[in-house]
């Protein structure tokens, strides 16, 4: 062994390995056997080192020197010699060879367990899955499943104005009765109709712009309005041979594409088109043969006018509010999706940067900070990048030209003086400013859901609720809740629909329903925040109980 010095009286020991030897040949001529002469080995060390036990460094250094280290003469000779020929002293500790189980096959027996165990959870997290993607998507087909069914929730008001009205009231109507029935033949013929809805002039104090502006307010999904002087100017151009008569003159069609463009574009505005063509060609029809057997009229003047004889009627169709341009679509619909993503993913990419207030560096060694202050700085942390995300997410809508101004219904200059709402929640300029605020409140009460649900259930689960959290907004954000089933109900308080429906209000100038919208918003923010410091601390209660577990297991 190396030569060494006393830890108290400063002696140089320099062999060791004779003194064991010494002592071994002691103890066997007494009769004691080796055993006994390693015993009395601490005393006579002690006369040399008087009363002091050797320290800690060097049971440190070789923590296998204790009674069962020295029960064997020869190991204790050993590591002497080993010492006396200049080889390297190595702790036997670092001499333990962990050698590597052989592989087997996948069928071995000693496999027999385990399998099961595997088979078992595979089979458990299989069904998970299968359950999950069955219930959670059932959602979202869900949502269109009986559209058809309720096409009549989409209201189209049938208002007919044709000679209600000085100085037409005394003309006997023949183009609003004709539309009338025509409509009725359709509710009575189609399988799946528009939600036809018969209303009387009165009702809208007989003004054809207070039924655009019920359209604009959402009360109607559309409208079908024959003017006033429909039948008047038919009679007088077949009469008077009048070749300015345009037959587009006596009808209207009354749309709001912008309030949801899939409805429209696919239910709605193709059916009204289908519909005004169809009267038109029956209405000119039946029309040409009342004229060439009306012999009180002469042919000779009503041949100036043909337009007037077929189609006789036309419609007008004015589109309150178009969705344009393209690139508004992203801003309203799919593009809202990856808000949620972005929301969901922050939280992985800043709790690193957290941790490092509890979890310090060898770099920078700190106390680790207060529960409740880390607490405090997440939630301001992540508001704070929701404020700067979403202000990024709105700058690319700016960016692309997506025009932030809102204009009266199509047909108007300014808006109408009924119209009060609308005048007090013009925007103008600002309304950049306001979309930026939506996007901010949208993201925070979409991220605050999932930074809680991420801290509560954990990896992997996390990623089956950002499934479910994309779908139920989607399902109830996208789509028009009149023509799904009535289970979407909870669908009105979810919080993407609110940004759907509020950036339809800021971008195209639909109904507005901000304050509601915000409302909503504001609610689901509280309801994260209350939250927030609870899902904290089960995710740190978690933490703690793994660790015990850990520990648990290493400790058996």
């Amino acid at each position: 062994m190396a030569s060494s010095m006393c830890h108290k009286c400063k002696r140089p020991h320099r062999r060791v390995s004779p003194l064991v030897e010494e002592f071994t040949v002691q103890g066997t001529q007494n009769g004691s056997g080796p055993d006994a002469a390693l015993d009395n080995f601490p005393a006579i060390h002690n006369n040399l080192c008087p009363s002091e036990p050797p320290p800690s460094p060097v049971l440190r250094r070789f923590p296998s020197l204790s009674n069962s280290t020295f029960g064997s003469v020869e190991s204790s000779s050993t590591l002497a010699e080993d010492d006396d020929h200049g080889g390297s002293l190595k702790d036997p500790e670092k001499n333990i060879v962990q050698t590597r189980a052989p592989e087997v096959g996948f069928f071995n027996s000693a496999l027999a367990k385990t399998r099961l165990d595997v088979f078992c959870k595979y089979s458990k997290t299989l069904a998970i899955l299968c359950v999950f993607v069955l219930a959670v998507l059932s959602l979202f087909w869900g949502v269109l499943f009986r559209v058809r069914e309720n096409l009549r929730h989409a209201t189209i008001a049938v208002v007919n104005f044709d000679a209600s009205l000085s100085p037409y009231q005394n003309v006997e109507p023949v183009v609003g009765p004709f539309v009338e029935d025509a409509v009725r033949r359709e509710l009575a013929t189609q399988q799946y109709p528009l939600g036809y809805k018969f209303v009387p002039p009165v009702k809208f104090n007989n003004d054809p712009f207070a039924v655009r502006l019920a359209v604009h307010q959402e009360r109607y999904w559309g409208a079908i309005i024959v003017n006033n002087n429909a039948t008047a100017l038919l009679r007088q151009a077949v009469a008077n041979g009048n070749s300015s008569y345009d037959p587009f003159g006596a009808a209207q069609i009354i749309t709001n594409q912008a309030r949801d463009i899939e409805s429209y574009n696919q239910y709605i505005t193709p059916v009204l088109l289908r519909l005004a063509s169809d009267i038109s060609f029956d209405f000119g029809r039946n029309w040409t043969s009342q004229v060439l057997t009306d012999t009180s009229l002469a042919q000779v003047i009503y041949s100036n006018v043909p337009q007037a004889l077929s189609p006789g009627i036309g419609f007008s169709i004015f589109n309150l509010r178009p969705f344009d341009p393209p690139t508004a679509i992203p801003a309203v619909s799919i593009g809202l999706i990856y808000l949620i993503i972005i929301a969901f993913f922050s939280f992985g990419f800043f709790i690193p940067t957290h941790m490092k207030f509890i979890l310090p560096s060898t770099s920078s060694p700190h106390p680790p900070l207060k529960f409740a202050h880390l607490i405090i700085w997440r939630y301001f942390s992540t508001i704070t990048a929701y404020f700067f995300l979403a202000l990024c997410y709105s700058l690319v809508s700016l960016a692309f030209q997506i025009p932030f101004s809102r204009t009266p219904p199509h047909g108007l200059s300014t808006w109408p003086k009924n119209d009060v709402a609308d005048n007090a929640n013009y925007l103008g300029k600002s309304t950049f400013l306001v979309y930026w605020m939506l996007n901010f409140f949208g993201m925070s009460a979409l991220g605050l859901a999932c930074e809680n649900v991420a801290m509560l259930i954990g990896q992997p689960w996390t990623a089956l609720w950002l499934v479910f959290w994309v779908i139920t907004n989607v399902s109830t954000g996208f789509y028009a809740l009149e023509l799904a089933p009535g289970f979407y109900g909870w669908g009105y308080a979810w919080p993407l629909r609110q940004i759907v429906y509020a950036s339809r209000t800021l971008l195209f100038g639909t109904n507005s329903k901000l304050g509601v919208n915000f409302g909503i918003l504001a609610a689901w923010i509280v309801v994260g925040t209350v939250l927030f410091p609870v899902s904290c601390w089960v995710m740190r209660w978690k933490g703690v109980r793994d660790k015990k577990k850990l520990a648990a297991m290493q400790t058996n």
